[in-house]
């Protein structure tokens, strides 16, 4: 695709087909490329062209654990083309360039009036659909967005930002929402356990409120490509010993904090060990539910905190949005592979089985070739 066709709003009206390409999950690893139906949409929604969708790591939880009943169409951090608008839309027009989130919350029940909106009725309630039961749908050649969504969860994509980096506004929002709650201090020293796409957008984030950051990885390829971002403090899992390391850049305390970016609840125990007593862990990547062992004695004794956090939060939109249209990182430059629609089930598994040098993968529909 050429770069001014990339971004740019300019738009060559086109006749929206009756039917379109879906990666469809039909059951516990068993995702299909179908031939669906294009959603319709009514009054206040809209149907968006999707250009650019990521894979992330609950899609494949979800497909992986059969957690949710098919068939669906997953896939929720997307970006594209407004390609038409039902009646009563007035803020957006096809062509148009926009990212979507799927949940947005009510912001009037007790839990939005209490800031924990992943716990919202309505949030719980997906407003992106490219068929089946609303969830997500990105992973597919349109997605609808419903009307909830066109009204609070639809951003802009601005002339020169590509969609590949409006992808990122979702995951970004989720990262920013658990450095929050991390209450990081200035000059207080990070420890983020995981450098894969998501560990560095959290690595960068706690960097930027001015703290000392220690990235931890098993792949030196990883670490080479966090230091790309200017995280230069790393610590070699595979050579050394990370809560040694740990303690020995913090005169034998511990972190002030640990972020656990890896979907492993045995490192639970490492992130904690990491922390000096009062220290805060944050579980971002315990999204599956199980049973964990680490020292309670380290909660209660040495007065260390476990905090979770989970999804995006309504409260940052703004920021996230101006974090990643504004340019400020090259969020882009994270994305390793790019896979045609066709061929969303080697995505699917690159993604679910990364290889040291592989961060994040997107699904493009449009795109003809290979990754």
């Amino acid at each position: 695709m050429a770069i001014a066709q990339q971004l740019t709003s300019e738009h060559i009206p086109e006749k929206i087909p009756s039917t379109m390409l879906a990666a469809v999950y039909r059951g516990i690893n068993d995702v299909r490329l179908e031939t669906v139906p294009v959603p319709e949409t009514g009054p206040g929604e809209m149907l968006v062209k999707v250009h650019t969708c990521g894979i992330c790591g609950t899609d494949l939880k979800k497909i992986a654990t059969g957690s949710h009943s098919a068939p669906r169409i997953f896939g929720h951090e997307t970006s594209g083309t407004v390609a038409a608008v039902g009646a009563q839309v007035t803020q957006f027009s096809p062509g148009d360039r926009v990212m979507v989130f799927h949940h947005i919350p009510c912001g009037a029940c007790y839990y939005c009036r209490h800031k924990t909106f992943a716990q919202c009725k309505t949030y719980k309630k997906v407003g992106c659909t490219a068929g089946f039961e609303p969830s997500g749908g990105g992973f597919a050649e349109y997605v609808r967005a419903m009307d909830w969504i066109v009204r609070r969860g639809t951003v802009r994509i601005p002339d020169g930002v590509s969609f590949e980096q409006a992808c990122f506004v979702e995951p970004v929002n989720t990262c920013m929402k658990g450095i929050e709650r991390l209450a990081l201090k200035a000059g207080e020293t990070v420890l983020v356990i995981g450098q894969g796409p998501i560990g560095i957008i959290l690595s960068i984030l706690a960097q930027r409120a001015s703290t000392s950051v220690i990235t931890s990885d098993l792949y030196e390829q990883r670490l080479t490509i966090s230091k790309a971002f200017g995280l230069q403090n790393v610590s070699d899992g595979s050579r050394s010993d990370v809560v040694s390391e740990t303690r020995k850049q913090t005169e034998g305390r511990g972190a002030d904090a640990a972020i656990l970016a890896v979907g492993s609840n045995s490192l639970i125990r490492t992130a904690m060990d990491a922390v000096r007593p009062g220290g805060r862990v944050l579980l971002f990547a315990q999204t599956q539910h199980g049973e964990a062992q680490f020292d309670p004695a380290a909660v209660c004794v040495d007065e260390k905190t476990l905090i979770g956090s989970y999804s995006a939060s309504i409260d940052l939109q703004d920021e996230s949005v101006q974090f990643v249209m504004g340019g400020e990182v090259a969020l882009e430059k994270l994305i390793s592979h790019r896979f045609p629609l066709l061929q969303a089930n080697e995505a699917l598994e690159l993604a679910a089985h990364p290889k040291p040098d592989s961060m994040k993968i997107v699904i493009q529909p449009g795109q003809k070739g290979q990754p």
